[in-house]
């Protein structure tokens, strides 16, 4: 039976967005789907962070979610964060449209990320090559321009 979850994402700006989950069984790929808009034309690093707790607007949401103890890395790479799902790319008008596999997230079990938040950066994340210590933890992806906690859907 397939899982489905969204996320709402709001900022302190005018970046919104919905992001829709879905997992056919548990071990499919997840696929994200959705768009946000508000956002500055180009790239924008797009995360799963630790914690759904978003009582200090998404500075509160924690670290990547990174339950294997990895560097930071691109959603390709075999080595990264289980958060670290790349870039969004935004088009002149400021939207993004998701639509991305990933087969290290998942909707159940230990590591879901069912409760945790979903966050959208403002700059472009380096996927872990941009040579100093912050790219191996954040992607240099910059601060937080909105973010949502993941909660179960039908």
């Amino acid at each position: 039976m397939a899982k489905k979850a969204v996320c709402v994402l709001k900022g302190t700006g005018e970046v919104i967005g919905t992001v829709y989950f879905e997992q056919e069984s548990e071990a499919s790929p997840v696929k994200l789907s959705g768009k946000i808009t508000g956002l500055t034309a180009g790239k924008h690093g797009f995360h799963v962070h630790a914690l759904g707790d978003n009582t200090s607007g998404c500075i509160s949401a924690g670290p990547h979610f990174n339950p294997h103890k990895q560097n930071h890395g691109g959603p390709t790479d075999s080595a990264r964060h289980v958060g670290d799902l790349g870039n969004v790319t935004a088009g002149d008008g400021g939207v993004a449209k998701i639509d991305i596999v990933d087969k290290m997230l998942t909707l159940s079990g230990e590591h879901s990320i069912i409760g945790r938040t979903m966050v959208i950066h403002e700059k472009e994340d380096d996927l872990g090559k941009g040579g100093n210590d912050e790219s191996l933890k954040t992607g240099n992806a910059g601060s937080r321009l909105a973010c949502g906690v993941i909660g179960i859907t039908e």
